[in-house]
């Protein structure tokens, strides 16, 4: 028997696991080149290249955790509550362009946090955006996350804005349980 399917709701968002029906809106999400312009290399991923991976590891639950969401119809937005040590996870999001300014990845990264800290039994929630992506660290900030440190890294190929750093974000779920 399989297990059940998880489905997270918001006012406006419904996230339940990855399907192969969502090959087609996660290349187009990862071949847009200002949803990619902070993330990996910087660059669009070819579809191609989506299709071998990362989607073949969404759906075995393999890419950064158990828990990962597609694009919802709606808002075209994708969340992930991966984890990489025992009572924590990693908060992650991508948005279509057309998604982006209307909420929707703030009202999903709290779904996620909601889901991650009643039911999971997730203990701290990190995530982690370039310094210079000012969209991604507003919706951590507004999703309750608090800013830890800057840290500087060599990554293989230069993204534009890689020399002001990485920030990392933070919430324990006492911080979460007391908001």
């Amino acid at each position: 028997m399989a297990p059940p399917t998880i489905v997270l709701r918001s006012a406006r968002l419904a996230l339940r696991p990855f399907t192969a029906d969502d090959a087609e809106p996660l290349a187009a999400l990862h071949g847009d080149p200002d949803v990619m312009r902070f993330i990996d290399t910087g660059r669009p991923v070819p579809r191609a290249r989506v299709l071998t991976r990362p989607l073949p590891e969404f759906l075995a639950g393999r890419a950064s955790g158990p828990r990962k969401w597609p694009p919802p119809a709606r808002s075209s937005a994708g969340s992930r509550c991966g984890r990489p040590a025992p009572g924590r996870a990693e908060l992650g999001y991508r948005l279509r362009r057309a998604a982006w300014g209307r909420g929707y990845a703030t009202e999903g990264a709290r779904a996620v946090l909601a889901y991650g800290f009643a039911e999971l039994g997730v203990r701290r929630v990190t995530a982690t955006t370039m310094t210079v992506n000012r969209g991604s660290r507003r919706v951590l900030e507004k999703a309750g996350l608090r800013y830890v440190r800057t840290f500087f890294e060599e990554w293989p190929d230069h993204i534009e804005g890689a020399e002001h750093g990485d920030v990392n974000y933070a919430l324990s779920r006492e911080e979460w349980a007391a908001s």
